[in-house]
């Protein structure tokens, strides 16, 4: 069975969902983004400890604090190339970023391999269930372009603001281009 519980955001930022089997997290996207569709959101909603759990990290992290807990959670449909992309992805500092590129050159040393591909790196970033908590946020173009997120462009940049990023550094790519 799988449950959903909504997180009320502060504001500036697109309330959150979340999906669980009852036991672990399973899911945590921003509500009316086009991460929706990766997730069960016609279930049960149901007041679950890893609900709580999940929405007491958030309380924290909104607060522009960083977590020193990470709630439970699994995720199905886990390739070995998609584990290498979260395992680097949740290596990123708080307030830190990393490119597609700097992930593809990572995972490229540690294969043995001459190059990744930072497109693929990016469609493995992109399918991730658990945002911000897998900080998928701190993934930026090489150029400094937001490229996309699944979250909405909006609640990446106000995530990226909130740990305190020199946003200067940044850039919203035309329509059409990357998002």
């Amino acid at each position: 069975m799988i449950y959903k519980w909504i997180y009320k955001t502060p504001e500036g930022f697109s309330n959150m969902a979340m999906n669980s089997n009852g036991e672990y997290l399973t899911g945590l996207w921003f509500e009316d983004s086009k991460d929706s569709y990766k997730h069960k959101v016609d279930c049960e909603e149901k007041d679950l400890l890893i609900f709580r759990e999940t929405s007491k990290w958030l309380d924290i992290y909104f607060e522009g604090k960083n977590p020193n807990f990470t709630p439970k959670y699994k995720i199905g449909n886990l390739t070995p190339f998609r584990q290498d992309v979260i395992d680097i992805i949740n290596s990123i500092d708080y307030g830190r970023i990393l490119t597609y590129n700097d992930i593809a050159k990572i995972i490229a040393k540690n294969r043995g391999i001459k190059r990744m591909s930072p497109q693929a790196v990016g469609g493995a970033v992109g399918w991730n269930p658990i945002c911000i908590i897998i900080p998928c946020h701190r993934v930026v173009g090489t150029n400094g372009s937001f490229t996309g997120y699944g979250g909405g462009i909006k609640n990446k940049i106000e995530l990226l603001k909130l740990e305190g990023n020199d946003m200067k550094k940044f850039f919203i790519p035309k329509l059409g281009t990357a998002l």
